[in-house]
Order: structure tokens, then C-alpha cells, then sequence
């Protein structure tokens, strides 16, 4: 018998905690979209395509990818920023994507990623590759920064795009070694590899899977990783800060995103899921063709990853007049 008692106890709340772990336990119950916010072919692309099939697998639902680029990644990332938080459309970001979130949304306040999207988990913390053309007089990060300030403003490099993770990786190693470098925007890697590789810029903060192939064949030179730690998957490549320029460390993360109010049950289901599908020999082996290892967390340390990256960002760009929403 339903009871005045017991409605009342409904009407203050108490009965939501319940609802949302019935609806994390039965999720999901229908398509699952995972909104990639660049057109295919990309590092967020191929990254996602790990994930999507063995989830697939785990849910016993359809789990496609579904690209929607533009603007930095905006168009896609508030298109899951406003979409039902039941937890049938995610979105897989990159830094780049979330540093435009956070920029375009102006706060004066120190940036705050739950305001905007729940993350999920943490995917992937790849580094880059610093390579230079081969007539570059530079074999470690040190003679670089020797080489730059014999030359202000006369060495470039080039990036995928003005605010991407690799110009302010590069825009971060100027800042640190009080160098000069000429900085060329380019629309995607694959341009400015090929205008490195014509000896037309010098410099290039590369994804792994872009440099490696031309490291092995000679016509790029390495002069180390840009994690604060040695690679697993690239063991003899050093890293910028043990060959010439001490605490430097910048990555380009890629992660999992939810809508801001899905429910914490449900986060931390699809979370939980996620991390057991990247930890499998199969994704392990996928993730390494990328040059990138799986890197899951909880819900909360990927929120904390989040905050405090975004935050490091936002002010070397403001230290630097570096504009990062399009």
C-alpha cells in the first residue's frame, strides 16, 4: 500500500540514488554513439576505433563512431554536451578539443570540466616526437636551444594547427629554454610532414605514427620524446627534459566524455567498462600500432588530469598571446 509517508519520501529525493544505479545496471539499452569531433583518418579517430567494437562485445548493443568535425572539435563536443545524459552519446576528445571547450566558454575562473562534460576515463597519454630535418646542426634537445639562441627567430616549426597539443608542446619548449622560434600553422600533420620532410620548416613536435616511419628511413633525425619518462614503446628515444632542457614534459591525452549530467553510476560503469576493454592484449596491441599505450582511470582522476592540464595550457597561452578557440 502506497502511504502519504511514502510519497513524501519520494517527493525529498530519497529514492534517486536507486533510479540511477537501475539505470547504470541496465545500460545500455539501445545505440550507443561515441561522437568523434574530427573527420576520419586522425589520431582521435583511430583511437576511438580501438574501443568501439570490444565495447560492442561488453554492452551487447551497437556501438558506432559517428564524426562530426569543425571548429577545434566545438561542433562535435557540444553537440554531446547537449544531448540526453543517459549515456548513449559520448564523445572522444583530445586536448586540443577541450582546450577550445575551455576557452570558448570564457570563465574567469579556473577552468572546471565538470561545468561543461562528465569525463570518463582517461584513453591514452601518447608523447610526441621532436624531429628535425636532417640539415638542422642539432642532435639532442640541448643543441637545439644552443642552435636557436646563436639564431633568434630564425629556426620554424610546425604543428597540425594553432592551438593543437603539438604547437604548444613546441610552444612550451620555447617558453622553458628562452629560445625564438618561428612558428608555421599548418591544417593537419600530414601537410607539415611533408613541408619538414622538403627541408621547408625545421622543427616538428610529431605524433609517433607520423615520424617514426621517416626516423627509420633517415629523413627525419630524432632528438627525443616529449613525457617526462621514457616511452615503452620507443625505449631508446630520450626524453627533452634528460637531453637538454630539465622538467619539461608535454603529451597529448585523448579521452572519454559523457554529458555533464549523466549520472555518477552510470560514469562509473561506462568507465569501469572502458578500462577493462583498453587493458586487453588486443587493445593493448592496437593502441601500440598508434605509438600510444592505455592509460584508463577513475572518473575522478581523469576530472583532476583534466583540470590541471587545461590549466597549464591556458596560461602558457595567455603568456604566449596564443589564441586558441577558432
Amino acid at each position: 500500500m502506497i502511504t502519504r509517508r511514502y510519497l513524501m519520501f519520494c517527493a525529498c529525493g530519497f529514492v534517486a540514488p536507486s533510479f540511477s544505479w537501475a539505470q547504470s545496471r541496465s545500460f545500455p539499452q539501445g545505440l550507443v554513439r561515441v561522437v568523434v569531433p574530427f573527420p576520419p583518418g586522425g589520431a582521435t579517430d583511430a583511437l576511438a576505433r580501438v574501443m568501439t567494437l570490444p565495447l560492442q562485445a561488453v554492452w551487447g548493443q551497437s556501438v558506432i563512431q559517428e564524426n562530426r568535425p569543425g571548429a577545434a572539435g566545438l561542433i562535435g563536443a557540444k553537440q554531446v554536451a547537449s544531448s540526453p545524459p543517459d549515456g548513449h552519446t559520448l564523445l572522444m576528445a583530445s586536448t586540443g578539443t577541450i582546450l577550445a571547450l575551455a576557452s570558448s566558454a570564457g570563465a574567469a575562473s579556473p577552468f572546471d570540466i565538470a561545468k561543461e562534460l562528465a569525463p570518463v576515463s582517461l584513453v591514452a597519454a601518447p608523447p610526441y616526437i621532436v624531429v628535425v630535418h636532417p640539415s638542422v646542426q642539432a642532435r639532442t634537445a640541448g643543441e637545439l636551444i644552443d642552435l636557436a639562441k646563436r639564431n633568434p627567430g630564425k629556426l620554424t616549426y610546425g604543428s597540425s594547427g594553432v592551438g593543437s597539443a603539438s604547437h604548444l608542446s613546441g610552444a612550451l619548449f620555447a617558453q622553458l629554454s628562452g629560445i625564438d622560434l618561428l612558428y608555421v600553422p599548418y591544417r593537419g600533420t600530414g601537410p607539415a610532414t611533408t613541408d619538414l620532410l622538403g627541408g621547408r620548416i625545421d622543427i616538428m613536435f610529431s605524433p609517433a605514427l607520423t615520424a617514426t616511419p621517416h626516423i627509420a628511413a633517415g629523413t627525419l633525425r630524432v632528438l627525443g620524446v616529449t613525457s617526462a619518462a621514457r616511452s615503452a614503446l620507443f625505449p631508446d628515444f630520450p626524453t627533452i627534459a634528460e637531453n637538454g632542457l630539465p622538467n619539461y614534459s608535454s603529451v597529448g591525452w585523448f579521452g572519454l566524455f559523457a554529458p555533464a549530467a549523466t549520472p555518477a553510476e552510470l560514469v562509473a560503469k561506462i568507465s569501469t567498462d572502458l578500462g577493462d576493454v583498453l587493458r586487453s592484449d588486443d587493445s593493448k596491441k592496437r593502441l601500440a600500432e598508434q605509438g600510444a599505450e592505455p592509460a584508463p582511470n577513475s572518473p575522478s582522476e581523469f576530472a583532476n588530469y583534466v583540470n590541471s592540464d587545461i590549466a597549464k595550457w591556458l596560461e602558457l597561452a595567455r603568456k604566449a598571446d596564443i589564441k586558441l578557440s577558432p
